[in-house]
């Protein structure tokens, strides 16, 4: 149970679930429990048996997370987590080998990229780039050759560098002054924290109003999010820890509502996701 959270780590940066993430690491112990003493016996390395397994699992998981996607109503976010402080409102107790370790292969920004890779692409940059597996033993766990590994790793950091542009999260302060700008109502400083192209996805999942495409422009996300706070008064808006970094958290009632992620230019905001599935929030919930 020692690699619980090695596991854990590997899963959600392959699925940007963490429900998924939970469920495939699940999977993994049950096939190990599953499997005679004898057997377990025979296992020199535990931890990679382990890895070897859960990285399987994801990869399959995968290949069927985007049949799901097809038929998801609207754009399809990564789940955001919250800092240890946030997992400790959670009402059942959360073991600490629950909890992701956090850093910039976490980033809203990075897993969003991550999730244009194709499976086999997302599975061997993880394993090489991230946990610095060798290619022989990502070969292993991919059932490829070290060679084919290279190269689909190699195809993934290209899909890197097109994809994400000159860019870092988003600093505390234009955070904090995007959060006092929607208090105040205010669109014309809303326009200027914002970078003239800037985008904002939105994800709802169906289950909740969100916006079915990204807005783009400064000013058309400015008019979107002022509408939000004549639809929705009473909404608390805070300063939360979000994949890490600076972010936002909506609570209405006590309940959270939404959490947004950020990433700057080179002086304004760049993006920004906003996640408002309920599912996705269970550990955000106070």
């Amino acid at each position: 149970m020692s690699e619980r959270r090695q596991l854990l780590n590997l899963a959600y940066r392959l699925l940007g679930s963490l429900a998924d993430a939970e469920d495939a690491v699940q999977e993994t112990y049950a096939r190990w429990y599953a499997m005679p003493r004898e057997r377990q016996d025979e296992i020199a390395s535990v931890g990679a048996w382990l890895t070897t397994v859960a990285s399987r699992v994801c990869l399959d998981q995968l290949g069927s997370a985007r049949a799901r996607r097809e038929r998801y109503v609207g754009e399809w976010i990564p789940e955001p987590v919250p800092d240890a402080r946030e997992w400790a409102a959670v009402p059942a107790p959360v073991d600490p080998a629950d909890r992701v370790t956090l850093d910039e292969s976490v980033s809203m920004a990075f897993l969003v990229v991550l999730d244009a890779m194709t499976p086999a692409e997302r599975v061997a940059f993880v394993l090489h780039d991230v946990f610095r597996y060798p290619f022989a033993e990502v070969a292993r766990i991919v059932g490829r050759s070290p060679e084919a590994c290279r190269q689909l790793a190699s195809s993934a950091r290209r899909r890197i560098r097109a994809e994400r542009r000159p860019s870092a999260p988003a600093r505390a302060d234009l955070v904090r002054d995007f959060k006092t700008a929607w208090e105040a109502r205010d669109m014309a400083a809303l326009v200027d924290l914002l970078d003239p192209n800037a985008s904002m996805t939105a994800d709802g999942g169906g289950l909740v109003g969100a916006a079915l495409h990204p807005v783009t422009g400064a000013e058309a996300i400015a008019r979107y999010v002022l509408d939000l706070a004549r639809w929705a008064p009473g909404m608390a808006i805070l300063e939360r820890a979000v994949n890490g970094q600076p972010g936002l958290v909506a609570r209405r009632d006590g309940v959270t509502a939404a959490v947004a992620a950020f990433e700057a230019g080179p002086d304004r905001i760049a993006r920004i996701w906003v996640v408002r599935n309920p599912e996705k929030l269970r550990r955000w919930r106070e």
